[in-house]
């Protein structure tokens, strides 16, 4: 968080929650009530105030004010940058991928140090360039069966990254917040819990 929340948090610790106003789609784009956020200072401070709570739910920190994202899909979302980085759509780059998920649909999800994210749509040709399978066989044959398997199934698949290879697991889009400690549509904490 900036310097400038915190000072504010620090002035105005109660400040009720927004929830519902602030929803992030796949593709990494912010909006406010339905309206796309085009302003690039005001996508740099959600970007850098964006943080998520021991309950797994993000937020954007307004200075005292929390707002709770509703995620179209991921909290994150990574792009492929030229040599093979990855960055986020807050501008962190993941160190470490932890896991490799593959959805029915064939979307990627990638469980990583900074948080777990979908793999831009543009980005998938890349992934099927680092795909290695087990045993051998063709990637197209292997991503053909790995999508036919139930959520929870390990693949044959390997995703080669930074001199890793890292397993690619099948698992339900329903199944990531679950799996991986997010939601996707914060609710206000019940009162007393």
């Amino acid at each position: 968080m900036e310097d400038w929340v915190q000072r504010a948090l620090a002035k105005w610790p109660n400040v009720p929650h927004l929830y519902g106003w602030i929803h992030l789609d796949r593709r990494g784009q912010w909006f406010l009530q339905g309206e796309r956020v085009d302003r690039p200072k005001l996508i740099d401070m959600m970007r850098f105030n964006y943080a998520a709570d021991d309950r797994g739910c993000w937020f954007c920190q307004n200075g005292p004010q929390r707002g709770y994202v509703t995620l179209a899909y991921t909290p994150l979302v990574f792009r492929v940058q030229p040599g093979g980085d990855l960055i986020a759509h807050t501008d962190q780059t993941p160190m470490q991928i932890r896991q490799c998920y593959l959805d029915s649909d064939g979307s990627v999800v990638l469980d990583t140090d900074v948080g777990a994210g979908c793999l831009d749509g543009e980005d998938l040709p890349w992934v099927l360039e680092h795909l290695d399978v087990q045993g051998g066989g063709s990637v197209e044959s292997a991503v053909d069966a790995a999508l036919g398997l139930p959520s929870g199934s390990q693949t044959t698949l390997r995703l080669d990254w930074r001199d890793r290879s890292i397993a690619v697991m099948r698992l339900d889009a329903n199944a990531m917040p679950t799996s991986l400690g997010f939601e996707r549509e914060p609710q206000p904490p019940e009162a007393g819990a």
